[in-house]
């Protein structure tokens, strides 16, 4: 598990040093810096996929951090430098960098030139084989980045078996989702929390129905391939049960928004195997207050099964069903982390309330979803 991530020079950050846990939540105004603290592991994976995230070890360095790709679009040096940059005297550029640590130990970092111009900044130095830390999660199959903006309902979906089966990648937007639950429909899920227990079987198909109709009482849904060509289909009926025998299917553009949007959070979460790494941008996206609640007893089941996540949440909904799961014992107070990130456009300051056991927080910072309180006050007033 990565236990602290480490920023210097990046984009929000001058330097920061952001501890980590099972389950951690981002929270804090717009443009705060939230979105760089995921963006900043997606610039990893995203160097390391494309074959440039490595060093010889022996000052004789190659590759670099690859800005634009399928991940995030960060655009050139200039747009990811902190205005006010900390200089190294040992050189003549100054060094953007992102490390982290793993179980409380095992420090790596990856150092890159600044270059305002360039798209791929050069390392200067960091491991040479990142797959073989510590905690290789963020390099490996065990990884999932979901963006805010994820699929939205349509009538078919792609069909890569490159992306969804040889590297089980649900894609950024979750657009392979659906081929993903149609090739794994009947894998097991686990004994143990991530077991919804109203699903009617054991299978990954059976537990995304039974934690669906907790957004959506009395949906199942289907993942179909469509014989001929590139492409598969979902739909959801009412009543009945999840699978084949399902009748009067309807397309997801004939459902709510919210359903096909949390789709790949709940296909992601169910398919999290222990040690999984999974980033998710506003998984609350959508939904009604019910279903952000119900949406973080699954983070923190996943998290329970040994999967650590890293949410970027506006809700209170997710704050306090999160809360609520350590205060049931459904999550180690310990295993979990809130940081409130609040800023004045050129320097941010993280404030990190900690979860009691009985899920109440030691500090109440100003700003921090309080706005309900400033509401009701004034309309009592």
């Amino acid at each position: 598990m990565i236990t602290q991530l480490s920023l210097t020079n990046f984009k929000a950050f001058r330097s920061a040093g952001i501890r980590l846990a099972p389950v951690t939540l981002l929270t804090g105004l717009n443009s705060s810096g939230k979105s760089t603290v995921l963006q900043s592991l997606a610039l990893l994976r995203q160097s390391y996929d494309s074959g440039i995230l490595q060093s010889t070890g022996d000052g004789d360095v190659h590759g670099g951090l690859l800005l634009n790709g399928e991940l995030v679009e960060l655009g050139v040096g200039q747009d990811v430098l902190h205005e006010d940059f900390v200089r190294d005297d040992d050189e003549p550029d100054p060094l953007i960098t992102i490390g982290f640590l793993s179980n409380g130990k095992a420090d790596c970092s990856w150092s890159a030139r600044y270059s305002p111009e360039l798209d791929v900044l050069p390392l200067r130095h960091g491991p040479v084989h990142p797959e073989e830390l510590e905690d290789p999660s963020l390099f490996s199959r065990r990884f999932q980045y979901l963006k805010a903006d994820r699929i939205v309902p349509a009538t078919i979906y792609p069909r890569s078996h490159h992306q969804a089966i040889g590297r089980g990648f649900l894609g950024a937007r979750g657009e392979h989702t659906v081929n993903f639950l149609r090739h794994h429909a009947q894998d097991v899920v686990p004994d143990g929390p991530l077991r919804h227990p109203d699903a009617i079987g054991h299978t990954l198909l059976d537990h995304v129905g039974a934690w669906m109709r907790e957004l959506c009482p009395g949906i199942n849904l289907e993942a179909t391939e469509i014989p001929g060509v590139d492409s598969v289909r979902l739909s959801y009926g009412f009543g009945g049960t999840t699978g084949l025998d399902s009748s009067r299917r309807r397309r997801p553009t004939n459902v709510g928004f919210g359903l096909t949007y949390a789709l790949p959070i709940v296909v992601a979460c169910l398919s999290a195997a222990p040690g999984s790494l999974i980033l998710l941008e506003n998984p609350e996206a959508h939904l009604h207050p019910r279903g952000q609640s119900r949406m973080a007893a699954l983070i923190a089941a996943a998290a329970s099964a040994g999967a650590q996540l890293i949410v970027e949440t506006h809700s209170d909904h997710v704050l306090d069903g999160t809360r609520l799961a350590v205060k049931q014992n459904r999550l180690a107070a310990t295993d979990t982390a809130i940081h409130y990130f609040r800023g004045n456009g050129a320097e941010v300051e993280i404030v990190t309330p900690s979860v009691g056991e009985d899920g109440m927080l030691s500090e109440w910072p100003e700003g921090f979803f309080d706005e309900t309180d400033h509401t009701l006050d004034q309309l009592l007033d």
